[in-house]
């Protein structure tokens, strides 16, 4: 299934119930992926962001902070 066109807000909310899925971020702005990142580790979902080789190393670590182990993040 894919996620890329739910809103930021309809992935925070599944993220909050306890739901997992695999993001491609590459159209997302980085506050949005923190958002989603903070969402996931309050519950414990696992989400996987893809597409961020071309996000700075700065924007990394803030949505890897966001989600405390809850987030993998991939190239």
């Amino acid at each position: 299934m894919s996620f890329e066109h739910r809103s930021t807000d309809d992935l925070i909310r599944i993220a909050a119930a306890g739901g997992g899925f695999t993001l491609s971020s590459t159209h997302r702005e980085t506050t949005d992926l923190i958002r989603i990142a903070a969402a996931a580790s309050a519950k414990g979902s696992r989400v996987t962001f893809t597409g961020l080789s071309h996000r700075d190393t700065d924007d990394l670590v803030q949505i890897s902070s966001a989600g405390q182990g809850c987030v993998v993040l991939e190239g």
